[in-house]
C-alpha cells in the first residue's frame, strides 16, 4: 500500500469538546484503546493510525440530538474530517464501513454524529462503477435525447403475471421509454418472478416488432441468497430482458459486488431503508457519501425521490442528491443515470429542469401520476412529455396547458389547491 489516505467527514455534537472527541475516534477506530498498550508502537502508529486533519466549530444547539443522560447545554457542534490510511482499510467497501462509520455511533459523549462526506483515494477507482449508465440507458431504451420517460407497475401488489402483463401493454402502447416493477415486489406467491418474465417478456418484444422499440422493463430480483440472486438475474436475461430492480440496503454490499461481477443487466437501485440512516438530522449518514459506495459498486441508474414528493424529504435535499449523482467520483463514466420519482406527474417539471441544472439527462418515473390521469395511461404520458416541453421552453405549464388538453386534465387532477 502507499501512503495514501481515506478522509471521512463528521458532524460531531457533544456537551464538551468536538474536537477532544474526533481525536477519540481517531485513536478508537484505528490503533488506539481506552488505555495505553505495548503493542501501539511509534511504527504501528505511523502505519495505521487516523489522525484528524480539521475540525471547524459549528452554531450550538440548546437542546440534544438524542437523549444525553447527565450531560448538560448548550451542545457543541463541529465538522471533523478524520484521515484513516489506506493500508488500514485497503479497497473493501465492508472494511470502510467497519472502521470508519460502524463504529462512530458507540462513542461515549456524543449527543449526536453523522457521516457527511467520505473523499476516496484513487486506489478506490478498481471498483467497477455502472456498467451501463446514463449513455448506456439512453442507448438501451433508444432515447438519445430529453428526459427518459418511465412508470411503475400499479397497484404495487396484488396483479397477477396475466394482468401485470396488461399493464404493460398498455404503458408501452402509451409511449413509456421504461417500466418497473415495484421495490415492494419480488417473488411472491401470486406473482412468482419466473411466471412474472415469461408473462411480460412476450408483450416487450412483441411491441418491439411492432414498432421497434423495446421498451426497458426492469424485473425485481431481489433475494437474500446469492445463488437465488444470480438465477434471477439469469432468467430475466435468458426471457430477453435487460434490467433489474434492486434494493440496495437488503441486498448489500457484499452482494452487489458479487452481482456487479457476474451481471449483464443494467442494475436500477432503490435505496428503500436510505431513511433509516438519514431521516434524523444529527445521526446517521448524508446522501453524498452513501451514494458514492453505491455507484462504485456498480448502480447503473439510481432512484432519488423528486420536487414535491410524496415522501418527508424536502426539495432541498433531493437536489443535493441530484448534483451529488452528477458529480464524479473519479470520472463522469461513474455517474449513474438520476431518477426522479416518487409522487411525479409533471408538474413538477419545470422546477426541476430549473433547479437540477437544465438537464435533461435523467429519467422522469411516474406511477399515480400517469395511472391515475382522468384520460388514462397514455394521456399521462402525453401530459409528462408535454411538461418537459414546458419546461425547456422556458413557459409556464398552465399557459402550455392552454393548448395541451392531457397536461390541462393533468393540471386539474393533481395541482395542488
Amino acid at each position: 500500500m502507499t501512503g495514501s489516505e481515506i478522509r471521512v467527514t463528521y458532524r460531531i455534537e457533544t456537551s464538551g469538546d468536538p474536537e477532544q472527541i474526533a481525536l477519540k475516534i481517531a485513536s478508537d477506530q484505528s490503533t488506539g484503546t481506552f488505555t495505553d498498550v505495548p503493542g501501539e508502537t511509534t511504527e504501528v502508529r505511523a502505519r495505521c493510525a487516523a489522525r484528524v486533519v480539521a475540525a471547524t466549530p459549528l452554531e450550538n444547539v440548546a437542546t440534544p440530538s438524542i437523549p444525553d443522560p447527565g450531560g448538560a447545554g448548550p451542545y457543541r457542534r463541529a465538522e471533523a474530517t478524520i484521515a484513516y490510511p489506506l493500508e488500514a482499510i485497503g479497497t473493501d467497501v465492508s472494511a470502510l464501513m467497519t472502521i470508519a462509520v460502524g463504529g462512530v455511533y458507540a462513542i461515549r459523549g456524543i449527543s449526536g454524529i453523522r457521516v457527511m462526506d467520505i473523499d476516496l483515494p484513487e486506489e478506490w477507482a478498481v471498483h467497477p462503477g455502472p456498467q451501463f449508465g446514463i449513455a448506456g440507458s439512453r442507448r438501451m431504451m433508444g432515447v438519445q435525447r430529453g428526459p427518459m420517460i418511465g412508470s411503475i407497475i400499479k397497484p404495487a401488489l396484488g396483479l397477477k403475471p396475466d394482468e401485470t402483463a396488461r399493464m404493460v401493454r398498455e404503458l408501452c402502447e402509451a409511449g413509456v421509454d421504461f417500466i418497473k416493477d415495484d421495490e415492494k415486489l419480488t417473488n411472491p406467491s401470486y406473482s412468482p418472478l419466473e411466471q412474472r418474465i415469461a408473462a411480460v417478456m412476450p408483450v416487450i418484444h412483441e411491441f418491439e416488432q411492432q414498432t421497434g422499440k423495446k421498451v426497458m422493463y426492469a424485473f425485481g430480483i431481489t433475494a437474500d441468497d446469492p445463488d437465488t440472486l444470480m438465477r434471477n438475474h439469469d432468467m430475466v436475461l435468458d426471457a430477453g430482458g435487460n434490467a433489474a430492480v434492486i434494493s440496495i440496503n437488503s441486498l448489500g454490499y457484499g452482494a452487489m459486488t458479487y452481482l456487479r461481477r457476474r451481471s449483464n443487466l443494467c442494475l436500477h437501485a432503490h435505496r428503500n431503508g436510505w431513511d433509516i440512516l438519514t431521516r434524523h438530522p444529527g445521526l446517521g449518514m448524508d446522501f453524498r457519501p452513501y451514494q458514492k459506495l453505491w455507484r462504485l459498486l456498480g448502480v447503473d441508474q439510481f432512484q432519488i425521490n423528486g420536487i414535491g414528493a410524496k415522501y418527508w424529504e424536502p426539495d432541498d435535499s433531493f437536489v443535493r442528491s441530484f448534483a451529488d449523482c452528477r458529480t464524479p467520483v473519479f470520472s463522469d463514466e461513474d455517474c449513474p443515470l438520476p431518477v426522479v420519482c416518487s409522487g411525479q406527474w409533471g408538474g413538477q417539471a419545470v422546477e426541476t429542469y430549473e433547479r437540477t441544472g437544465r438537464t435533461l439527462d435523467l429519467m422522469y418515473l411516474g406511477g399515480g401520476g400517469i395511472h391515475g390521469h382522468p384520460g388514462g395511461a397514455a394521456a399521462g404520458v402525453a401530459a409528462i412529455r408535454q411538461s418537459w416541453d414546458a419546461a425547456v421552453a422556458g413557459t409556464t405549464l398552465e399557459a402550455h396547458a392552454q393548448s395541451h388538453p392531457e397536461l390541462a386534465a393533468a393540471l386539474e387532477k393533481f395541482a395542488p389547491g
